[in-house]
């Protein structure tokens, strides 16, 4: 089936899921196009090349139907095709490309494989991927822009599905390309869990109505991470997920990469800005204060983590079974995918643990700003440092000690790092994009360098 490239280029130049807005697009072509379905409706997906002028190129994965010699991209809005999608990962068939073969594969013992799906509704929310819903018992997410290798939410949700992990939406299936332009995963079926809520909706709602019973869920919250890094690190078998001695020079690269980035940052400053008033002119005061951090020494052990951490990548749900005994409900921790601008390789990389703490903690840093910003009603006086403290403790209470640095002022030196790290990240985030939330990167910096310097 021929595509015309103008109509191709551009309909995925209008799809929210196309990650390259700022590039000029020189060429399209469809590299692979594997049949789902021969009889009418024809279903089937492709992987379509985008060249860019500068000569570089990403993958995506498009679906499509042919109706009455119609053609319709993209086909996922079809219920019938998302229907084809699971009925082919149900039934474990490997279809075959012109270079290449698509394999479906289900989880064995997964319940929802056997129900017959009857209402299909598209989840419109999602930015870099596309989700449907089926009987709100399960969801089908397509990722688009395709990467060679294994996708890390497809490899950590079946390591802690295989292991009964509790707090996740468990895996039911996958499907995925190997052969021709590249091997990648290109979609996950999952339970859906239907009586979820955000983790940050919630958290804005509870700080202004309710921030004592907020504070309650958290220390849960850091339960639950840490018997996630625990599970995450349990198989010494296996090479993809077993705890691992960082070496020497990782702490110094790491160093290095947040130095450089405080450098770029702190040159940029607006002048004259009260916004970013408290730390203009200290960014060498910055940088020595993480220089000082990193000589703490031990960093514990270096494993696989959820890797992009913070509360909206959790949902608080009442229909979790192994909910603790007499408590309303559970987390669920969604999304294993990393960052998004990251690479698959950088995602996949074993990382300290508190690296995922550390975006935790400025996740309510966030909340509590925001719960003025977006609601109008301020967080109580200490509210995030109360929050701080709950789940670091819930979560020192359940971490294997063994993956963390020894000693409490290594855990908090490193910890430290980590959130300076994401703090400069979020500077330079909010400077470019959303100037009102400047003031609260600006805060979490200034309280760093202060903290440093009291325990320097």
């Amino acid at each position: 089936m021929s595509f015309d490239e103008r109509a191709l280029i551009e309909y995925v130049l209008e799809q929210r899921w196309y990650g390259a807005k700022s590039r000029s697009v020189a060429h399209a072509q469809v590299l692979e196009s594997v049949v789902l379905r021969t009889a009418e409706p024809q279903f089937a997906l492709a992987l379509v090349e985008m060249r860019y002028d500068t000569g570089a190129h990403d993958i995506y994965q498009l679906l499509y139907s042919l109706r009455d010699g119609e053609l319709q991209i993209d086909g996922l809005e079809d219920p019938q095709l998302a229907r084809e999608l699971v009925s082919a990962m149900r039934s474990g068939l490997t279809l075959q490309g012109a270079e290449g073969v698509v394999e479906f594969a289900p989880i064995e013992g997964f319940a929802g494989l056997g129900r017959e799906l009857l209402e299909v509704r598209p989840v419109g929310a999602e930015q870099s991927n596309s989700s449907v819903v089926f009987d709100e018992e399960l969801i089908l997410k397509v990722f688009r822009r395709l990467e060679p290798g294994i996708n890390p939410e497809l490899e950590v949700l079946r390591f802690l599905t295989e292991r009964g992990f509790a707090n996740i939406a468990p895996l039911g299936g996958w499907y995925a390309y190997s052969g021709g332009p590249l091997g990648a995963t290109l979609g996950i079926l999952q339970q859906y869990v239907r009586d979820g809520v955000d983790g940050w909706e919630l958290a804005l709602d509870e700080i202004s109505e309710r921030p004592e019973a907020f504070l309650e869920r958290l220390r849960r919250l850091g339960e639950v991470t840490g018997e996630m890094h625990t599970a995450l690190a349990s198989d010494a078998n296996d090479p993809a997920f077993c705890a691992e001695t960082p070496s020497v020079e990782s702490l110094g690269l790491l160093t290095a990469t947040v130095d450089e980035e405080i450098e770029q940052v702190f040159l940029t400053l607006p002048e004259g800005d009260e916004r970013v008033e408290a730390i203009v002119g200290r960014g060498e005061e910055v940088r020595e204060q993480l220089r000082m951090l990193t000589h703490a020494g031990a960093t514990g052990k270096a494993i696989r983590t959820h890797g992009d951490y913070h509360l909206g990548q959790t949902l608080w749900a009442g229909s979790i079974p192994e909910a603790p005994a007499g408590s309303e409900g559970d987390w669920v921790v969604l999304d294993f995918e990393g960052e998004p601008a990251r690479s698959l390789t950088e995602r996949r990389r074993k990382r300290s643990p508190l690296r995922d703490v550390a975006g935790m903690l400025r996740s309510f840093a966030y909340a509590a700003t925001a719960a003025e910003l977006l609601r109008g009603s301020p967080a109580p006086e200490g509210w995030e440092d109360q929050a701080r403290e709950q789940f670091i403790e819930g979560y020192l209470d359940t971490v294997d000690p063994g993956l963390l640095p020894s000693g409490q002022i290594a855990i908090d030196r490193l910890l430290a790092v980590f959130e300076l790290e994401k703090a400069v990240y979020e500077l330079r985030y909010e400077l470019d994009n959303r100037p009102a939330w400047v003031g609260i990167p600006v805060a979490g910096i200034q309280r760093l360098i202060e903290q440093a310097a009291a325990t320097s």
